[in-house]
């Protein structure tokens, strides 16, 4: 094996995330459709360009256990522009231009708790339990949706359900049609589910500014003695 094929092939495997994800997960290691995924991106990373980095694909799982989640943000896919994407949702590296959704989920931050954040790398808040989740969690540069229905949809719907299984509650921010197309999977009435249009220019002004999911979202968290976020 070369040095290339073989630098890929050390992220999936029996212990991918190395926390309590890897427990919640491990059948699904072992399920075809995942070994299908696992070989599909592997080849996609030797002959494309992809985002995020190879080793940055399962960051939302790795920065946030599964003990720890208190709040989901789903995405849909990840930024296809040159290295934005750090897989998180809606999070890019913190040297790059601020995104246009991520500029209004700030502003909207700003208006809700009257917090001016600028750092558009969000993994200060997963590691404070909000998984930052896409849907898809690979994407072909500067091609939005190239890996869909490859398997990752079948992959994280699983890790939904599993949240929908947890004993302690936990909010599901829903921003746009994608994220609330994947409502049905919460059906837990522990869970506070919130949703809007999606932050994006095209769709803000139509409910996503003034939805106030931040002091919602902490709210319910302190009503349930659960620490709130620091956003």
């Amino acid at each position: 094996m070369n040095t290339i094929k073989k630098k890929y092939k050390i992220l999936f495997g029996d212990k991918m995330i190395n926390n309590n994800w890897d427990l919640v997960l491990e059948k699904q290691y072992e399920k075809p459709y995942f070994k299908n995924l696992s070989k599909f991106i592997k080849d996609e990373y030797i002959n494309k360009t992809i985002y995020p980095k190879y080793s940055e694909i399962f960051n939302s799982l790795k920065y946030t256990d599964y003990d720890s989640v208190k709040v989901v943000i789903l995405g849909q896919d990840p930024y296809h522009g040159e290295n934005e994407a750090n897989g998180l949702s809606f999070s890019v590296k913190k040297e790059v231009k601020t995104p246009p959704s991520l500029r209004n989920i700030f502003k909207e931050l700003q208006n809700d708790l009257n917090i001016e954040r600028k750092n558009p790398d969000l993994i200060d808040w997963a590691k404070q339990g909000v998984l930052l989740l896409n849907s898809i969690m690979t994407v072909i540069k500067d091609c939005p949706l190239s890996h869909k229905n490859k398997g990752w949809e079948i992959f994280t719907d699983i890790i939904i359900k599993e949240l929908n299984d947890k004993k302690t509650p936990v909010v599901f921010i829903l921003w746009g049609n994608y994220a609330k197309s994947k409502k049905n999977l919460i059906t837990n009435k522990r869970h506070f589910i919130i949703e809007s249009p999606h932050p994006s220019p095209f769709s803000a002004n139509r409910g996503f500014f003034g939805s106030r999911p931040f002091s919602r979202t902490n709210d319910f968290l302190q009503k349930n003695n659960l620490e709130k976020i620091n956003w």
